[in-house]
């Protein structure tokens, strides 16, 4: 950062740091035991949809890659995509509810294949599915790729797009130390409608 940055209040981007995703698994152990959520077995990538033939190539490379497993004898379940209504793409993951390592891995895999082929200024975030035992509420842990930092969304079940803010916050309590949690409570964007959720 040069010096009329500093004096102008400009700040660098945060690298995003794809790693941090490799702590959800031991996140996971500590949601259960603090607050009673578990693993759906859902996760997702969001990124804004690109035309062209570079990026239909790119998911087919995606898709080959995580269905790999699938077939033949694999446990896998084929990859999905899906747009939501604000016309983004949600690239959705599934495996068992125990597996989180693996869904973790997959997620993993597909920000970096995007990130790699240039793709990385259209990745949004990474999210991956808890509900409570009872099924009663879910919660989103949701990885943000530009800031490179974590924040948890938990939409109020059967109301129209509210969300549970002390559940939220207390998420954020129980988590600090495990993930880095986005700070700016405004960078927590809702996340309607999200896969796993």
């Amino acid at each position: 950062m040069g010096f009329l940055d500093a004096l102008l209040g400009r700040s660098k981007p945060v690298r995003p740091d794809l790693e941090q995703l490799f702590a959800l698994p031991s996140a996971a152990v500590t949601l259960q035991a603090g607050a009673g959520f578990v693993p759906t077995g859902v996760g997702a990538v969001c990124f804004a949809s690109v035309e062209g033939g570079a990026f239909s190539r790119l998911q087919q490379e995606v898709r080959a890659l995580l269905d790999a497993d699938a077939g033949e004898g694999g446990t896998g379940i084929p990859v999905e995509f899906s747009q939501d209504q604000y016309g983004y793409t949600w690239l959705i993951a599934r495996h068992g509810p125990e597996e989180t390592a693996e869904l973790v891995n997959d997620l993993h895999a597909v920000n970096t294949l995007l990130a790699d082929a240039g793709f990385g200024p259209q990745l949004l975030c990474s999210l991956v599915g808890f509900h409570e035992q009872d099924g009663a509420r879910g919660l989103g842990l949701v990885y943000l790729y530009k800031r490179g930092t974590f924040y948890p969304f938990a939409p109020m079940p059967g109301a129209a797009e509210r969300r549970d803010n002390p559940l939220e916050l207390q998420v954020r309590g129980l988590l600090s130390g495990e993930l880095p949690i986005e700070q700016d409570l405004g960078r927590w964007f809702p996340v309607w409608g999200a896969p796993g959720l």
